[in-house]
């Protein structure tokens, strides 16, 4: 397998993973080129393009919670004092996606992650417990109990612009 081809096939969605859980550009951009640094490292035992494709989201994903305990522990700003990024692909209603942008931000760093593979990657709940090592039933329930919190949140931020 080619690393410079397995870099272009697959960059956007390692980046695309990171950005939205990260939600800043510069973190992501460097989480990334660390993720295919690691995979020029450990090609040789990825054995079929399938493989490389489970390997660099369970990675990414890993590096993405690493990063933001890194964070928590260097008592950075949370991800609601950051700035909002510009959305990276045409939404129908901006307002209403990056309002979803920011609730899903407030979510846990494991419960956000499983909201994102699910939703942002298409990943059906099996292909997430393999990717994040975690049985399939903690899978659905941290998705069950993640939705939950954000559709209240969601009706509780309605009612707040209502009044």
């Amino acid at each position: 397998m080619d690393l410079e081809q397995l870099v272009r096939e697959h960059q956007q969605m390692v980046f695309s993973l990171a950005y939205h859980f990260l939600r800043d550009r510069a973190r992501a951009e460097d989480l990334a080129q660390d993720v295919f640094l690691l995979l020029h490292q450990k090609l040789h035992e990825l054995e079929s393009p399938g493989h490389v494709k489970f390997w660099l989201r369970r990675v990414t994903a890993h590096r993405c919670i690493d990063e933001s305990r890194r964070r928590k522990l260097r008592n950075g700003p949370d991800l609601e004092s950051l700035p909002e990024q510009g959305a990276m692909a045409p939404d129908d209603d901006f307002l209403r996606a990056g309002a979803l942008r920011k609730l899903v931000a407030s979510l846990p760093e494991e419960a956000r992650l499983v909201v994102i593979l699910r939703y942002q990657e298409d990943l059906e709940p099996m292909e997430i417990a393999e990717i994040l090592n975690i049985p399939l039933g903690t899978v659905k329930s941290r998705l069950h109990r993640a939705l939950a919190v954000l559709r209240w949140r969601l009706e509780h931020t309605k009612h707040k612009v209502a009044q």
